[in-house]
């Protein structure tokens, strides 16, 4: 059964009242059951090349377009993507009830995800302690309770639950560290670049013989052979590494693996296979980057033949948009004319959107079925590959949504885990 067809779009929200050049975030912030729409928006009059963002303004709607809540005044003057913004949606507290996790006027401030108000107020470690929040389980808790923080480049600060300075790591550490438990002793280790670091913050092992930084990072079982978790690190190349630092491939056939992403998009090959981004030409008006696909030994499947110009491209793995039992890769922010696509393991386009924009995914209902949410200065558009009502249900009573891992690491650079 083919259940590849135009996406459909559910509704069309107005969200001018968050303010320009906002970023995204999705999840169940008043536990009705469902997701809600929260419009972050960061400072302006900064080189975000290299230095890091903080949030001036959040705004949180509901899927029908109502606003639940307004922090923070929007600027007209507020700063663009050029590097990620400090805010996530976590129930850091583990009380069942998300809440919002930001950075405004140098303070990590825990909110109330019902309502904005301020449950906790911390002073950062450093003045630059702001480019992004990665949250974690270093301490061994029960759920991931940890927050680790970073500048643009150079330091990272590991926190506790009461943002107590856990350790400081100085180092190459690239845009969004990632964390997974590689070793299966109840704490994550941190991925931080080219970097392997247990929970304490020791250095475990390095990467060899890469430039620039970890643009992205990717964990699971690649491998079909081996239950080990692999780690994908995209960068100068792409290089595949086992838990104890043993390089298994690495591939140089790209300019700069700018952005990859794990997923079975082929099942004529064995394991996973790793879709990647290629920056080909980049910085200028004729700039071009095209898709290339690896298998689990890191060769070469296909790769884009790409005609138009562009080269800011965004790569990620969508799981669950149809019934079909293979991922697609979603690409978007492409250039050239070419709106938000999924593309097959062939490279080739299965749906394009009718309109372009930043792009986030997920279950917005809970039901294991992705919709995709495409967004401007003004307008979110929701699509999805069958017809859902919006309306809430007046009837019964809802259990909050869980905040995937996906959804609470959050950042301009998707990295993930691939979960079999």
């Amino acid at each position: 059964m083919d259940n590849r067809k135009e996406p459909i779009l559910l509704t069309k929200l107005d969200i001018r009242e968050a303010g320009l050049r906002s970023k995204m975030l999705l999840g169940d912030l008043n536990q009705d059951g469902r997701m809600e729409l929260l419009m972050v928006q960061a400072d302006g009059g900064i080189d975000d090349r290299y230095v890091p963002h903080q949030v001036i303004c959040l705004t949180a709607f509901d899927l029908e377009g109502n606003t639940l809540w307004q922090v923070g005044k929007p600027d007209e003057h507020a700063g663009g993507p050029g590097s990620d913004y400090p805010a996530q949606i976590y129930d850091i507290d583990g009380d069942g009830c998300n809440e919002v996790l930001c950075i405004m006027n140098k303070r990590f401030l825990v909110l109330d995800g019902k309502t904005g108000s301020v449950k906790k107020s911390f002073p950062l470690p450093s003045a630059e302690a702001h480019d992004c929040i990665i949250i974690a389980n270093l301490s061994g808790n029960d759920f991931p309770q940890d927050i680790i923080l970073k500048d643009r480049y150079k330091t990272m600060w590991a926190l506790n639950n009461d943002f107590e300075l856990l350790w400081t790591h100085k180092g190459n550490v690239g845009h969004f560290p990632w964390v997974c438990d590689l070793d299966g002793d109840g704490h994550d280790e941190v991925i931080a670049g080219y970097d392997c670091l247990d929970h304490d913050g020791r250095v475990l092992w390095s990467c060899t013989d890469l430039e620039d930084h970890a643009d992205c990072i990717w964990t699971g079982h690649v491998n079909p052979d081996s239950k080990a978790i692999d780690i994908v690190i995209g960068g100068s190349v792409t290089v595949m590494y086992d838990p104890r630092g043993k390089e298994i491939w690495r591939y140089d056939g790209s300019v700069e693996s700018q952005h990859i992403a794990l997923g079975k998009f082929r099942s004529d090959y064995p394991g996973l296979q790793i879709a990647g981004l290629d920056r080909i030409i980049r910085g200028n008006e004729n700039g071009k980057d095209g898709l290339f696909l690896l298998d689990a030994n890191g060769k070469e499947i296909c790769k884009e033949d790409r005609k138009s110009k562009g080269w800011l491209t965004i790569i990620d793995t969508i799981r669950n948009w149809d019934d079909r039992e293979l991922d697609y890769i979603l690409a978007y922010r492409r250039g050239g004319g070419i709106t938000p696509t999924l593309y097959d393991g062939y490279l080739q386009p299965v749906i394009r959107f009718p309109v372009d924009g930043y792009v986030v995914q997920g279950d917005l209902f809970g039901e294991n079925k992705d919709q995709v949410i495409i967004y401007d200065n003004e307008a979110a558009y929701i699509f999805s590959n069958e017809y859902r009502e919006l309306k809430k249900e007046t009837k019964g009573s809802k259990t909050g949504l869980p905040q995937s891992k996906r959804l609470f690491s959050s950042t301009l650079y998707p990295g993930g885990e691939y979960i079999n």
